[in-house]
């Protein structure tokens, strides 16, 4: 059997054995949270331990920390009808709610305008790009940069950011907002007022016990300078990767990006099919965000940075993770080198 290297960290990360430790002992806790008696209350305090770990790993002990299902009913829960602003770089998670009318430049940093009516992402899920924050934001969406970059919600002075727990090392199918306190938010989902009146519905006691390990040891890891490692492993990548075409590029690497991305653009040679070969050959590789996936159509990322439509259509997301190994990488470099070698040829 081919032996297979995984570098999507950005889609989705592997679980932490503390958060599934974490999981495991919440599997023996048999109340519900909202119910008063001895076994409620051990949930309970499964849920407001996981709470304090992800106030404390975001820079939140200021702030109320809703869980909900995903970054995506969180961002509808605090986007939805407030008529904000933000850039085509957004996930479609944002632009969904907001209009993408910001202004990008060519590195990808988002001109803001009125923070205060704008929805402005930590770090792009495709290039990597991070933003420098406005103060006064409406709305960050810390996805893909928190565990991977120092953030504290408490320093940008935003109203709300989202984050997904198996972006670091969580469950999948939980998430929490940050909320700035006394911010209100009309609840979307109604009924028994779980999560202080803003998501009603018996807590995943489960996911939400996984999320805060995953939160601690995804902020310990960060502080210990793991992902510093990481950041030489992706220039090792290019560095190799350079010596391909020249025609090659590595998008965002002028600026700030996040230690782990590259997103690489050899022009003419779809970023589909590149994605499909790498498949092949035992390398698992995106095109783009995960939740676009199966979507054969050019980067609007891309295009918004001012990239035409045939480099935008020929990009790969390469992420990697604190499992990642220099032999890997070599082995990456050597195998997608050899292919481009092969297109050129055919396409000449």
């Amino acid at each position: 059997m081919r032996q297979r290297t995984y570098l999507d960290w950005n889609a989705t990360t592997p679980l932490r054995p503390e958060a599934r430790a974490a999981m495991i002992a919440a599997m023996d806790v048999a109340g519900n949270p909202s119910s008063v008696h001895g076994e409620g209350r051990a949930a309970k305090a499964l849920v407001e331990r996981a709470r304090a770990q992800v106030a404390a790993a975001c820079g939140a002990e200021g702030a109320d920390v809703v869980f909900v299902s995903s970054a995506t009913e969180g961002c509808a829960m605090m986007l939805s009808g407030r008529g904000l602003s933000c850039a085509p770089v957004e996930h479609e998670a944002v632009t969904a709610w907001c209009d993408p009318s910001l202004s990008v430049d060519t590195s990808g940093a988002v001109r803001a305008g009125d923070p205060a009516r704008a929805a402005v992402q930590l770090a792009n899920s495709e290039t990597g790009v991070v933003q420098d924050l406005p103060a006064g934001l409406a709305f960050c969406d810390a996805t893909q940069g928190f565990g991977k970059l120092p953030f504290a919600f408490e320093w940008t002075g935003a109203e709300a950011a989202v984050i997904s727990a198996h972006k670091f090392g969580g469950p999948k199918g939980i998430a929490a907002v940050l909320l700035r306190r006394g911010v209100e938010v009309p609840a979307m989902i109604r009924g028994g007022g779980q999560e202080m009146g803003r998501r009603s519905g018996t807590e995943n006691i489960i996911g939400i016990a996984g999320m805060g390990a995953a939160a601690e040891a995804a902020a310990r890891d960060l502080a210990d300078g793991v992902w510093d490692g990481v950041a030489e492993l992706r220039n090792i990548l290019e560095t190799a990767l350079a010596s391909g075409e020249k025609d090659t590029i590595f998008v965002g690497n002028a600026g700030a990006r996040l230690p782990n991305t590259s997103c690489i653009v050899s022009p003419g040679w779809k970023g589909e099919t590149q994605v499909m070969q790498m498949d092949l050959a035992g390398f698992a590789v995106s095109a783009g965000s995960a939740c676009s996936s199966g979507k054969v159509r050019a980067s609007k990322v891309l295009q918004a940075m001012g990239h035409d439509d045939t480099a935008a259509a020929s990009a790969i997301r390469v992420s990697l993770g604190p499992q990642t190994t220099r032999e890997e990488i070599e082995r990456f470099a050597e195998t997608w080198l050899t292919q481009e070698r092969k297109y050129r040829t055919k396409a000449a």
